[in-house]
């Protein structure tokens, strides 16, 4: 067998077993839908998985380069184009001449930065394979901006137009290819990967461009989250069940802490309390905007509640859920359950010490955009059971989503118009029944 074949297969082999996931299903920062307070849209992120490092990562070295895109691959029009950024590693490549793989991360919804420093898998496979690694960020995100800055590109709705995964997926395509042709590398495997959004990413561009990649390594990829696909309340009952598994009192004392929230803010100068119970830097306007912000910690930790430290959504201990509940259940004595639940929250946004008081509506990682695809095509109906859930009981309600989308962007969502594009429900042909 030529090395170059051996190379391919052992690709598909690594593919095939590798990558387990973190949770078996990790919406994005969709948490409840319909709301679109505090962090918008109430729908929880898919995550990628990042690997244990710091000092891993100071290994990284890639060179940071800008391709020019059209900023509409699906029409003639005459629209400005946009500086793209990638990053690159040639280190281990054994070139052309060896038909040595191309490993391309799809970039997620953030600063690819944070995404290629977090994807350790790639760089530790690299040298086994005498790859290159490629990460192109997407548009609208880190510094893929068009229209010049983030402010225009998210102006309206009319700027915020092309930010569709159909126009980042070209992206890829295009940069992919044009990079190989003046490598002189256009018979050098592909291999895509991708976590999370990333990772719907990255199976969906092995289905729309086969000829692009050899494969693809789709990570918690949530691309049946879709329509009626799967029980809305899917999620979390997940992120659920993961406090549960540490610890029955501590779930009961969260599901517990939604109503003491309510009755706590209704109280004269009660979200005033509230603010000084959880260290806020401003006193609250509601208490939804206090839960959201909750349920993001409580979302995001069962996406990364992995067994070491790591610093990928925030600094974090090992099994970072398991530090959580024993902050809330071994409080001291006379504690009130609001008291407990802000030492349990404080390990998520706070395990370092060093932050003084708690901004609500910090998006560090730039994820805004996010907002957008949400109130677009990535319609992912979530609902929060009445037992099983550790969450308020909620149920999807379209109409609400809708209307709170069409205050924030004047955009009608078209939630299936993603199983349209890339498919998702198994359909029986004629000829199956028949046979």
């Amino acid at each position: 067998m030529a090395k170059s074949s051996r190379i391919i297969l052992s690709i598909i082999v690594i593919i095939s077993i590798s990558f387990p996931s973190a949770l078996a299903l990790q919406p994005f920062k969709f948490r409840r839908t319909p709301r679109l307070s505090g962090r918008f849209s109430k729908q929880t992120k898919p995550q990628p998985q990042p690997q244990p490092q710091p000092q891993h990562q100071q290994q990284h070295q890639y060179e940071t380069k800008y391709y020019e895109q059209r900023l509409d691959h699906f029409s003639f029009a005459d629209l400005p184009n946009f500086q793209q950024r990638y990053l690159i590693n040639t280190e281990h490549w054994l070139g052309p001449f060896h038909l040595a793989p191309i490993f391309l991360y799809c970039g997620n919804e953030g600063d690819i930065e944070w995404f290629a420093v977090n994807s350790g898998f790639m760089w530790d496979v690299a040298p086994k394979f005498g790859a290159m690694l490629v990460f192109p960020e997407h548009r609208y995100y880190g510094e893929s901006l068009p229209y010049g800055s983030r402010e225009e590109a998210y102006r309206n709705a009319t700027t915020l137009s092309y930010l569709t995964a159909e126009q980042a997926l070209a992206d890829f395509a295009v940069l992919i290819t044009d990079l190989k042709r003046n490598l002189s590398a256009e018979a050098c495997p592909v291999v895509l990967f991708g976590g999370s959004y990333g990772g719907m990413l990255a199976a969906w561009m092995r289905l729309k461009y086969p000829h692009i990649s050899i494969g693809a390594l789709a990570s918690s990829a949530p691309i049946l989250q879709f329509e009626d696909i799967v029980p809305a309340e899917t999620f979390y009952d997940l992120v659920s069940n993961d406090f549960k598994r540490e610890s029955t009192s501590c779930f009961n004392t969260i599901k517990k802490s939604w109503g003491e929230l309510i009755s706590e803010g209704q109280k004269e100068n009660g979200l005033h309390e509230l603010a000084k119970t959880f260290r806020l830097c401003r006193d609250l306007s509601k208490t939804e905007d206090l839960a959201d912000w909750l349920e993001s910690a409580y979302s995001y930790l069962a996406m990364v509640d992995y067994p070491y430290p790591s610093e990928f959504m925030m600094p974090l201990p090992g099994y970072p859920i398991r530090e959580v509940c024993n902050k809330i259940d071994n409080s001291p004595e006379g504690s009130s359950i609001l008291e407990r639940i802000f030492e349990g929250v404080s390990v998520y946004y706070n395990y370092t010490g060093k932050v003084d008081c708690f901004e609500l509506d910090d998006d560090p990682h730039g994820l805004d955009g996010w907002n957008w695809q949400a109130c677009t095509e990535m319609v992912m109906p979530m609902s929060s059971s009445q037992d099983a859930s550790m969450f308020p009981t909620y149920d999807f309600s379209y109409s609400s989503f809708q209307e709170e989308c069409w205050k924030k962007f004047k955009v009608v969502p078209r939630p299936r118009w993603i199983t349209t594009q890339f498919g998702g429900h198994v359909r029986e042909s004629f000829f199956e029944k028949k046979i």
